[in-house]
């Protein structure tokens, strides 16, 4: 069987897609393959569950557009399938002089892309968040909170109600393009389609290289760890709570989140990952390592931010470090507050200059489209991504069957 579309890779992004192309191509049939045992297994599985509202993001890039029309998306998915979701808002909370600056900027930004916010006095905090303390904040109200890798599975039981496959256990280990098919091979089986989308998260770059593509750009893991507080702590915030970001520093820092399960987490932080998919603090593996740290992106990205680079190792070994990012803000937890909690690990595309990939990036061949770099809000976003994706290959189609 010769399939119309096969989908590598089961997180949202991935099951958003093939959803989509079954609604843009009516009777053509979708194969999605998935290497984990079932959907959701990284990145969109391993993540705060925010439903991001888009306002941090330089407007008229993907991620500004994407993030805006996916917030809403995502609300109306599970308002349509019964999937429970919360609008919390997020409150950005300045604790200094500085940061009461930075926030004057992020206020223009949440203008510019068109967000509701509230700027609230140090007062106006205190009302909202009782044990919260900074000088001034953002309230950004249409943030939410959601379960994705429910939504995933949602997305998978309707793909194979409307006919597609979804095959788990299935490792893609070879691609060929062919005129008129692409060849996909697993550790088990393989398969012919006429036109391929990969969605292969921090597999992204090594998934394009097997098209004999070359990338421009290398893949590079950084884990971010989270803990749990105690459900003593379950109501100790009402919205929730981010710093506000450095301009100078690529993340976002650490923050308290509210979960859907009614739980309140803590992080994450953003530290350098020895393994591809190393989840634990000391997972290793020396095949990746290598690759990394030959690489003359990575190189550079660590030489122009070792200092952060260093802090941000500490604080992953020691809680005593990482709670002080915490306690700006929410002076009273302790160390004793903070239980483990799975870690999560963001693929990073990185330029061989040095530049850290930002914005969403796809690369494209005469048959294939490939996900390449899906940063957060990509779990927000993944309804628009999918239908960037199902445009792109309308596109495709028309060109190479009239």
């Amino acid at each position: 069987m010769i399939y119309d579309f096969i989908v590598i890779g089961a997180g949202i992004i991935g099951m958003s897609t093939a959803r989509q192309l079954q609604q843009a191509f009516p009777g053509k049939s979708v194969l999605v393959l998935e290497k984990e045992i079932g959907p959701a297994c990284h990145q969109t599985g391993r993540n705060s569950g925010v439903i991001h509202a888009g306002f941090y993001y330089a407007p008229g890039s993907l991620k500004a557009q994407f993030c805006r029309e996916g917030n809403v998306a995502t609300k109306a998915f599970c308002a349509e399938h019964g999937i429970r979701f919360e609008e919390c808002g997020k409150l950005l909370v300045a604790t200094n002089a500085l940061e009461l600056e930075r926030m004057s900027g992020l206020v223009t930004r949440c203008a510019e892309n068109q967000i509701p916010f509230e700027v609230l006095s140090a007062q106006q905090l205190k009302e909202a968040e009782p044990n919260i303390t900074g000088v001034g904040a953002i309230l950004v109200p249409s943030t939410g909170i959601v379960n994705y890798a429910e939504i995933t599975r949602k997305m998978v039981e309707l793909v194979m109600q409307s006919g597609g496959e979804v095959l788990f256990n299935s490792n893609v280990v070879a691609l060929a393009e062919q005129p008129d098919r692409m060849s996909v091979r697993t550790d088990k089986a393989c398969f012919e389609g006429r036109y391929l989308v990969a969605c292969a998260g921090v597999m992204a770059d090594r998934v394009v290289a097997m098209t004999g593509v070359k990338p421009e750009f290398k893949i590079i893991p950084f884990r971010g760890d989270y803990f749990l507080l105690g459900v003593e702590h379950n109501r100790i915030v009402n919205h929730l709570i981010y710093p506000i970001p450095d301009p100078e520093l690529p993340f976002l820092g650490v923050h308290l989140t509210k979960m859907i399960d009614g739980t309140v987490t803590v992080g994450p932080n953003a530290v350098l990952a020895f393994k591809r998919e190393g989840y634990a603090r000391l997972d290793f593996s020396l095949a990746d390592s290598f690759e990394m740290l030959t690489y003359p992106g990575l190189l550079k990205v660590l030489r122009d931010n070792f200092k952060v680079s260093m802090l941000e190792l500490k604080n992953s070994l020691f809680k005593a470090g990482y709670l002080e990012l915490v306690r700006k803000y929410c002076p009273s937890l302790t160390v004793q507050d903070l239980h483990d909690y799975p870690a999560g690990i963001r693929a990073q595309a990185v330029t061989p200059e040095g530049l850290l990939v930002h914005d969403f990036l796809f690369v494209n061949t005469d048959r294939a489209l490939f996900v390449c770099n899906a940063p957060s809000p990509a779990a927000t976003s993944a309804i628009p991504i999918g239908k960037h994706i199902v445009e792109k290959m309308q596109t495709l189609t028309k060109t190479k069957e009239g």
